[in-house]
């Protein structure tokens, strides 16, 4: 589709509409959304769409990151009759609103920046995005974050998510939290994510969204056992980033944090992680923050001590001895290669 450039080979596409004309921009955007959310578009903006989209293909599971002017998307009964692809849609909005409608409601649910909510092919719905205006008088965008996934990848009945379909949901708590946390991952990362390793992460994406409405169901044991691990091992590796600075931060730490002993912690982290173990993981992306923070020339003037410190070494001794074992020089020297590398034009590494 002109217009559309690639992201990554074979796993995603860009819209922005600035080689489409005007006038050809909204049809552009509407036909790309359309391959997995079908629906009759309309906007009182097409004449002069901006708007921009990255999809991304992580094997069946499509994400879609969009920002565009007020639109309306409907989805008729008659479009369901016609053609069902058994697809489930769940959208995160970021900036704007949308109201929901549905003919099997009576209220129409309207979502705001931090909510999220979950809609099926199966069944009509009338959806506007909205905006406000900003301080200077100019129209915001909406801003969106969006997957799509076939219905039979989900290992939960639809029949049984039948009264969570519509409503809204916080995306800043408890394990919906974690997955809006690793969709706004994958969109940061898109543009380095690589074709071998989308359908891996299309499967991690299922199992949080299986983990977050197993959860709302109290149904988790309906879940397999892969897919309630992967999603356990995503939450631990969740909290072991945001608690790196911790040098209290251990096995116990984790396996209690997470309500699971710590013998059932390393089984299935071991299993997940290929067979690296708990506290070599730990290790790892605490020597590797601490390398990139060796690198930021903003970051010169701060002892190398002081900087492990930040990442939860708090002892200069064992710090210099690990970092040399991973890396095969001292963070000094690290250091000194990083900043003059910077220093004469070349990227940091």
């Amino acid at each position: 589709m002109e217009g559309a450039q690639d992201v990554t080979a074979r796993t995603g596409s860009v819209f922005t509409g600035e080689d489409v004309p005007a006038k050809e921009r909204f049809d552009c955007w509407r036909e790309l959304i359309g391959r997995t959310r079908d629906s009759e578009m309309t906007s009182a903006h097409a004449d002069h769409f901006e708007a921009e989209m990255r999809r991304l293909e992580l094997g069946p599971v499509t994400l879609l990151r969009s920002s565009f002017p007020p639109a309306r998307f409907q989805r008729t009964a008659r479009m369901v009759r016609r053609s069902d692809p058994g697809v489930y849609h769940l959208t995160l909005v970021l900036d704007g609103g949308l109201s929901l409608a549905r003919d099997d409601r009576d209220r129409t649910a309207v979502f705001g920046p931090g909510e999220l909510y979950m809609l099926d092919s199966t069944q009509p719905y009338d959806v506007r995005a909205f905006t406000g205006r900003a301080a200077d008088r100019v129209e915001r965008r909406v801003e969106a974050l969006g997957i799509d996934f076939p219905v039979s990848l989900l290992p939960l009945p639809p029949y049984r998510l039948h009264d969570l379909m519509g409503r809204g949901f916080s995306g800043r708590e408890g394990t919906c939290a974690l997955l809006a946390d690793f969709l706004f991952g994958l969109d940061r990362q898109a543009a380095a994510l690589g074709p071998a390793e989308a359908p891996r992460l299309g499967t991690v994406v299922v199992d949080l969204v299986a983990a977050w409405l197993a959860r709302e169901l109290d149904a988790e044991a309906a879940l397999p056992d892969d897919a309630r691990q992967r999603a356990l091992m995503e939450n631990v590796r969740t909290f072991i980033r945001r608690n790196l600075h911790d040098p209290e931060l251990s096995p116990s730490v984790i396996a209690a944090a997470h309500h699971i002993s710590v013998s059932y912690l390393h089984r299935v982290f071991t299993r997940q992680s290929q067979g690296e173990t708990v506290a070599a993981w730990v290790r790892g992306q605490r020597l590797e923050q601490a390398r990139r923070d060796l690198a930021d020339p903003a970051l010169r003037a701060m002892p190398v001590h002081v900087l492990a410190a930040r990442w939860g070494i708090p002892r200069a001794s064992d710090f210099t001895r690990a970092f040399r074992a991973a890396y095969g020089i001292p963070p000094s020297e690290h250091r000194r290669q990083a900043l003059s590398a910077c220093a004469n034009g070349s990227p940091r590494r």
